[in-house]
């Protein structure tokens, strides 16, 4: 698996071997969202839940994020991790915080803010609402700031849950990205062109 673009584009991630041992965001998608999001990443904070291998942490910081976190309950693919993340410390001097824990806990734990969220968590999982409703209730994202939730399009989700309110929406094959803002935000300024996209 490699970084789609930015400054570490083509580099090598690892992920442990064995079947489902980690699902990876596909290639595809995540060039594309990443695509979407551009300028908007540089100097911005970014959360990575669900981790897995790290990579959607590693490209934030690969297109321009400068406070990236990740966290993962996995704790068996914390050295693998860590192996991947070192990358961004060695190569640009960004060090990546990473978090082994539930992703629940540590969204009730949490005590700052992100300009961006990427959720990730494996498609048979039935919370995802509920945690999109405690990013809201919680305040975990900045004034302005998006909370991306990556998901199998069977199970689309409603336009609005809790406080926040859907501003876009992705279809990658059999997966969907759907973009999140505070209701009482203005929409992120997406690249219009990039839209509907349909991989």
């Amino acid at each position: 698996m490699r970084i789609t673009g930015g400054l570490l584009k083509g580099r090598i991630i690892d992920f442990p071997a064995g079947k489902m041992a980690i699902r990876p965001a596909m290639d595809k998608m995540r060039e594309s969202v990443f695509s979407i999001l551009g300028s908007s990443l540089d100097g911005a904070s970014f959360l990575d839940l669900f981790s897995g291998s790290g990579t959607i942490a590693i490209e934030a910081v690969s297109h321009g994020a400068t406070d990236v976190s990740l966290c993962e309950m996995d704790r068996a693919k914390a050295k693998i991790i860590f192996k991947n993340v070192a990358i961004t410390e060695e190569e640009l001097g960004i060090k990546i915080d990473c978090h082994f824990m539930a992703v629940e806990l540590y969204l009730k734990r949490c005590q700052r803010q992100f300009d961006f969220i990427f959720m990730d968590p494996p498609f048979p999982y039935k919370y995802r609402r509920e945690l999109i409703k405690t990013v809201g209730e919680r305040s975990l994202l900045k004034k302005g700031g998006t909370l991306l939730v990556h998901y199998p399009r069977e199970d689309l989700l409603e336009d609005d849950i809790g406080a926040l309110h859907r501003v876009d929406r992705r279809t990658y094959g059999r997966s969907i990205v759907d973009f999140f803002k505070f209701s009482d935000n203005s929409e992120i300024n997406l690249d219009k062109s990039a839209q509907n996209d349909n991989i």
